[in-house]
């Protein structure tokens, strides 16, 4: 199924949930000179124009980043996110939107490898391109991520960072999900999985959390902003979570000192608030 295109949501509270927690996954990794990979199963476009008609049908990034970017006097660990969002902006403005692989990208180093899958066409093509100067460092395959990863792994660093961040259009992606960590922890053990998921009315989230739990994961975070109260007709995103298997151990620390900010930031009304629970042994 190809109908999702992620320019219409570019920028909005998931993405920044999401981001951020992946800026603080890196910058982590960076601190130690051995280089890494960066696998991304859902890559997108790689970068959005919040001035084209997909960003500006429903604009979410107005109530999103255009909210963090405009603030002032923020937490520093929110900066590494912004910084790379800037990055690609001039002046503090606000027109273009890095997906996560340019996320990724602004904060790896030359020793660093990307490897990025995208199996819609029209964003294979857009994430090609862009990524096109970085040929080098930069892999990008037209596959199925949940099928790809497996070749992946174990990078050959033996140090990795995979982000998994299906549309979940299809009931079947949250049980994909977690077959693929269950997998993907028998190839690289080792490894930080960062897994997106959207906070919906339906079973099926917390039905993939119960499963991952199932797994008997030794370190792992678990972290969700919810940004409004859920809609009477039960439709709708509410929120969205990061769920990090073998995560920085310094994670749970940060997240609570900026998780505050970040939720009077975004918060559309009196519900907004944000939830951490982990394990890290």
């Amino acid at each position: 199924m190809l109908s999702y295109r992620h320019a219409f949501h570019a920028g909005n509270h998931a993405d920044v949930l999401k981001h951020f927690v992946l800026s603080l996954v890196l910058d982590y990794f960076n601190q130690k000179e051995k280089p890494y990979w960066v696998i991304d199963t859902h890559a997108g476009a790689g970068i959005y124009a919040l001035e084209d008609a997909y960003a500006q049908k429903n604009a979410e990034f107005q109530s999103g980043v255009a909210r963090l970017n405009s603030a002032k006097n923020l937490p520093n660990a929110l900066n590494l996110y912004l910084n790379a969002v800037q990055s690609i902006n001039a002046n503090k403005t606000l027109k273009l939107y890095p997906g996560s692989p340019q996320i990724a990208m602004h904060h790896m180093r030359e020793q660093d490898k990307l490897r990025l899958f995208e199996l819609h066409p029209s964003d294979f093509q857009r994430l090609q391109q862009h990524f096109k100067p970085n040929g080098r460092q930069v892999k990008a395959d037209m596959a199925d991520g949940f099928d790809g990863i497996k070749a992946c792994l174990p990078p050959a660093t033996k140090r990795g960072v995979i982000l998994i961040d299906p549309p979940y259009e299809l009931k079947e992606d949250y049980l994909r999900v977690v077959s693929c960590i269950e997998d993907s922890l028998k190839r690289f053990a080792t490894g930080t999985y960062m897994i997106w998921y959207p906070l919906l009315q339906r079973p099926e989230p917390n039905d993939m959390l119960k499963r991952l739990h199932a797994l008997k994961l030794q370190d792992w975070l678990d972290v969700q902003l919810i940004v409004q109260t859920p809609r009477a007709d039960g439709m709708g995103m509410y929120g969205s979570g990061m769920f990090v298997i073998n995560p920085p151990w310094q994670l749970p620390a940060i997240l609570n000192e900026v998780m505050p900010t970040m939720t009077q930031l975004l918060g559309q009304d009196s519900s907004a608030k944000f939830n951490l629970d982990y394990a890290i042994t």
